[in-house]
């Protein structure tokens, strides 16, 4: 029976193939005709192509990376903010130092008792029509030291802006480079692991032929086993800096990215007396400190001069008459002029203007006092970074000399344990070798990028 239906099969082969081909093409065309022919349209060339674009990752240098993190990182966009809103306060003081002009009108009504006045003796009649425009200007002394203190609140917004942009480049090269790196680790647990499994078949022949022992095979064993859950740990930090710098760089949390590695050995530092030079001269934690001196001081001046007399003056012209018209019933022009000026002398507050004095001459003392510390911090900063800097780059030949012989190494040991001169330990002891050196040369890569950036904190680009 179970002959017959295996013949049966066999002689099923070509001929129901060929069959059910035929009927399939037969059917095709009825298939086709049911279809709407508005709905079963080719698809063209440009729709295939963006449909594939829109699903291949997003290629990101450094530079794009900074690009975007500009216009998404909150702390950089409220420095911006900062900034905008002091400018904006320079452009207001200084409209205040100018003549402003406004136009009012006014109808005032007065409840009659027979007399053209009035019962309020303080209107000037029943009906009272106001129409006429003002130019005012105020004049103090205070007027002109407020401008000046709000533009050194911008100076100092300004520079608190570019300390924010020094810092998001350390953030940004710290996440770029972090996730290079962690991509970078995962592909060395990935060879890792395979030369964990080569070395376990490799002592499995041996351990078959005789000539090692069950140990070697259960280290062997453990050492593969390690390396699996050191590739899965791997693959694990790789996604995390996915995630860090997806936050970082875009606003939807866009994941479907990869970034360029342009890790290389850098190029030779600028002497010491260069980059102090570059410090003093750019650096925007000093920029910081004498804005806010300057600041303190012109807060001085505004206490000081709010107890000195102002003036102010304005000029009217227009309609200020009983009839809302150019010339009254009698025919006399109601249009006309009028100017006022005030002259205001403080006498006595109760000591509350000489408390302000006070009150501003402590925060200019203590803005003195931040700024000689921020010029020995610059100093130590400076020394600390550059030092840093130039340890890093010079470890760097030696860390990927340290990754060659570590490579050299494990494959002259796995070499001697095939020929029977090495131990299993031995072995294994080349293979993590070799995984920590590779790891250390991409910490020391990182290291190097991350502590230039901050070198570059206290001196700009050089």
């Amino acid at each position: 029976m179970f002959s017959c239906f295996g013949r049966e099969r066999q002689g099923l082969g070509i001929a129901g193939v060929s069959v059910i081909l035929l009927g399939l093409l037969s059917v095709m065309p009825l298939v086709g005709q049911d279809q709407p022919p508005t709905i079963a349209g080719p698809v063209s060339g440009s729709a295939q192509s963006g449909a594939e674009t829109s699903k291949a990752p997003l290629v990101l240098t450094l530079q794009d990376a900074m690009a975007r993190a500009k216009s998404n990182d909150p702390q950089f966009r409220a420095a911006l903010t900062e900034l905008g809103l002091a400018y904006q306060d320079v452009v207001q003081s200084r409209a205040g130092l100018l003549p402003n002009v406004s136009y009012n009108m006014q109808f005032l009504y007065t409840q009659g008792n027979g007399l053209p006045s009035g019962r309020y003796i303080a209107n000037n009649g029943i009906h009272e029509y106001i129409a006429q425009g003002n130019v005012h200007q105020a004049l103090s002394p205070g007027m002109l030291a407020e401008h000046r203190r709000v533009e050194a609140a911008e100076a100092l917004a300004r520079a608190q802006s570019e300390i924010a942009t020094r810092g998001l480049v350390v953030t940004v090269v710290q996440a770029y480079y972090g996730h290079v790196v962690a991509q970078r680790k995962y592909a060395t647990a990935q060879k890792a692991a395979s030369e964990a499994d080569r070395f376990l078949s490799i002592s499995q022949k041996l351990q078959s032929g005789g000539e090692v022992a069950n140990s070697d095979v259960i280290k062997a064993q453990i050492q593969d086993q390690q390396q699996k859950r050191d590739l899965e740990n791997a693959l694990l930090a790789m996604n995390k800096s996915r995630l860090d710098l997806a936050v970082l760089l875009f606003p939807d949390f866009n994941e479907n990215f990869t970034v360029v590695d342009d890790l290389r050995l850098p190029e030779p530092l600028p002497g010491f007396a260069e980059v102090q030079a570059a410090a003093t001269k750019n650096n925007p934690e000093i920029r910081v400190a004498l804005a806010s001196l300057r600041q303190t001081d012109q807060e001085v001046k505004v206490a000081w001069t709010a107890m000195l007399p102002s003036l102010s003056l304005d000029y009217f012209y227009g309609i200020d008459a009983n009839q809302f018209a150019v010339r009254d019933r009698n025919g006399i022009r109601s249009l006309g002029y009028a100017a006022t000026a005030t002259l205001q002398l403080p006498i006595w507050n109760w000591g509350a203007g000489y408390s302000k004095v006070k009150q501003a001459d402590l925060r200019r003392q203590q803005a003195h006092v931040e700024l000689s510390f921020a010029q020995r911090q610059l100093l130590a900063n400076l020394r600390s970074f550059y030092d840093e800097v130039e340890t890093a780059r010079a470890q760097l030949a030696s860390l990927s000399q340290t990754a060659e012989l570590a490579s050299d190494s494990l494959r002259l040991t796995t070499l001697r344990y095939q020929a029977g001169e090495a131990t299993v330990l031995e072995v294994v002891d080349a293979q993590n070798t070799l995984t920590q050196a590779r790891n250390l040369y991409d910490d020391g890569q990182v290291r190097f990028q991350v502590a230039f950036a901050n070198l570059q904190t206290l001196t700009g680009s050089f």
